[in-house]
């Protein structure tokens, strides 16, 4: 698959660094979406969190594909909604894995906007999926995390996804969050 960008997604982009933060783009296509995944993935490594908003179908499972295709790892990235994580093999033994956790299912599979289980229920949760194991190895991305997994790890990096009403056109802002998080330099 061929993107019109500057950046390939066929393998890692280890210390290439093409994208500033924080930062807002217009993503028309999905392959849009997956190039944005691709390019922010220059700024991640072993330990770092991605945290993903949006609402259903705001294109979160297709950034986080561009995402692993950008740090190269092995593996269909496809929505883990059913097996709320799922880790992708690093394709070379110095790069990151990624695993992919979906939080929909541990807010009782309801939309941002219904009744929440607590933090301390969430973090309980999370706590059982053993991801600070995986920190050690890998990145982490969780969709449907925004306020309670920012909350329970330092300066992740934030992807707000909006789908525009009427049209398939998306847009994207990105931040991190925590201590020591000023601008990166491109």
């Amino acid at each position: 698959m061929a993107f019109a960008h500057p950046w390939t997604i066929d393998g890692p982009q280890q210390g290439v660094v093409t994208i500033g933060v924080p930062g807002e783009r217009l993503l028309p296509t999905v392959e849009d979406t997956r190039g944005l995944g691709a390019e922010l993935s220059a700024l991640l490594g072993a330990g770092d969190v991605v945290v993903l908003d949006g609402p259903l179908g705001a294109g979160k499972t297709a950034l986080t594909a561009g995402i692993a295709a950008g740090l190269g790892v092995r593996g269909r990235v496809t929505s883990p909604t059913f097996v709320i994580a799922r880790r992708h093999a690093p394709a070379s033994p110095d790069g990151p894995g990624l695993v992919h956790v979906d939080a929909y299912r541990l807010l009782g599979g309801q939309t941002p906007d219904a009744e929440q289980p607590s933090s301390a229920d969430l973090a309980d949760q999370l706590e059982s999926l053993d991801l600070d194991s995986a920190l050690d190895h890998d990145v982490v991305v969780v969709e449907w995390g925004a306020g309670f997994v920012d909350s329970l790890v330092t300066s992740p990096l934030v992807v707000t996804l909006e789908r525009r009403p009427d049209t398939d056109v998306r847009s994207a802002t990105w931040h991190r969050t925590g201590p020591g998080t000023g601008p990166a330099v491109p």
